[in-house]
């Protein structure tokens, strides 16, 4: 009976921690799968971004580029993407670069000796 009451807490802690969250995940996961439409755009779990095109009954038709289209499976769709965001590459900024900050290092330099001077 004694080895009982460690054992039950066990299966309690572990359902709590592990189980349940997984089942929520898992439940969440589902719903989103069940509101994705064609025109949604979506994530898989390769990193792809897509359009849906066609929703089949184990799978999406994405079309990842102009013109191309892949199948995907449901279970490897990541996410939805709500936004959609400039898929334009960014510039890096001149001041983030490391020639722009030894530049201004060596200005800093400059601009001390001559207050020494």
């Amino acid at each position: 009976m004694g080895m009982l009451l460690p054992l039950a807490v066990f299966v309690v802690i572990f359902y709590f921690l592990i189980i349940r969250p997984q089942k929520k995940r898992q439940r969440k996961h589902e719903e989103m799968l069940a509101s994705i439409r064609p025109g949604d755009q979506v994530v898989t779990a390769g990193g792809f971004f897509g359009t849906v095109k066609a929703v089949k009954e184990d799978s999406y038709i994405l079309e990842i580029a102009e013109g191309t289209k892949a199948r995907v499976l449901k279970s490897s769709i990541q996410m939805k993407r709500t936004s959609v965001e400039d898929e334009s590459p960014v510039e890096p900024d001149a001041s983030s670069s490391g020639k722009a900050k030894k530049e201004e290092t060596e200005n800093r330099t400059k601009e001390d000796e001559s207050k020494e001077s």
